[in-house]
């Protein structure tokens, strides 16, 4: 077992402290919380050890889970590695493309592992579907949230769109081409509502609109590709599939047939895949400590999260411009 401490225990920090402490694969040494206040009142709620230096904390531990704040996770992640423990960073991995950058250096360097929380490539129904999502050429998704005060201190594309930018670089196998978007501040400082449109170089278009301003939670993306559509309900976890294959010579009495102007003749297939229900919080952590102790590459790289803050960055660009 591989011994863990997590930095930060804030509201997801809690939840990281609960489930390392449930997991097989880790042994949960203790926790860091710079809100000494805070940090005292959990030790004494659920038994966790409260390490009083973060250097304490490292030393002790071969895995260093970083719960805190985006603007901290360089810091944390660069005292981490130097001391040649492995990292697993909540999303996004750094507050700057910059700080990202040094982060995989310094990995290298040190030669440790490091995983960034991009929970929903863990999604039940984004793994049910995955593997049939084969070159979509459009993709919309939508992210929308109920207002809360948590996480307004970063535009909403780094709060809430930053999942469905991880979730489709990791199925268009294609660079980013050009990015068009727009952002309106409404309640907070920065953008609470966004909506951006990613061109690839191979001809994918990604329309994604996030808010956190809105009456109702949905969180939706449908995938287009040739003879296909399928849909993943992040929030719901279920997903579908729409296919369509040339018609048979005597269709049935309840196929749906479609004819296009050519004569063109196509039967739609409706499928539900299996959703096998799990705690994906538990398993991104999980699957990391796998990634340790087989010495593979981890679900969501350190370059992989880069990529992904890059594109976030290019969009929250277009709405200084």
């Amino acid at each position: 077992m591989l011994k863990v401490g997590v930095l930060g225990a804030g509201h997801l920090g809690k939840i990281h402290l609960r489930l390392l402490q449930q997991s097989d694969q880790y042994e949960l040494v203790g926790f860091y919380d710079e809100n000494q206040e805070n940090a005292e009142r959990i030790s004494k709620e659920f038994g966790y050890k409260n390490f009083s230096t973060i250097a304490k904390l490292i030393h002790a531990v071969d895995v260093i889970d970083i719960v805190t704040p985006t603007l901290s996770h360089y810091k944390c992640a660069k005292v981490a590695i130097k001391s040649g423990k492995h990292i697993f960073i909540e999303k996004p991995i750094a507050n700057t493309i910059e700080e990202a950058e040094e982060i995989i250096a310094l990995a290298k360097e040190y030669n440790v592992k490091g995983q960034v929380g991009h929970v929903e490539r863990f999604n039940p129904a984004f793994i049910a579907t995955k593997n049939m999502i084969e070159n979509p050429m459009f993709i919309e998704t939508h992210r929308l949230a109920e207002f809360n005060p948590r996480g307004t201190d970063v535009p909403v594309v780094l709060d809430l769109m930053i999942h469905d930018i991880d979730a489709i670089l990791s199925v268009v196998n294609s660079k980013v081409k050009d990015i068009h978007a727009s952002g309106v501040s409404v309640i907070s400082d920065t953008p609470d509502i966004a909506n951006a449109r990613i061109e690839f170089e191979n001809g994918c278009v990604a329309n994604l609109t996030a808010s956190r301003i809105s009456l109702k939670n949905m969180r939706k993306s449908r995938f287009f590709q040739k003879d296909a559509y399928i849909s993943v309900d992040f929030l719901e976890k279920k997903c579908e599939v729409v296919r369509m294959k040339d018609a048979p010579e005597v269709p049935g009495d309840f196929d749906m047939i479609l004819q296009n102007a050519e004569g063109v003749k196509k039967q739609i297939y409706f499928t539900n895949p299996d959703v096998e229900a799990n705690n994906a919080i538990l398993d991104e952590l999980e699957s990391f400590a796998n990634a340790i102790n087989t010495d593979t590459t981890p679900v969501v790289t350190l370059e992989q999260a880069t990529d992904a803050l890059r594109v976030a960055y290019q969009i929250i660009d277009c709405f200084n411009k």
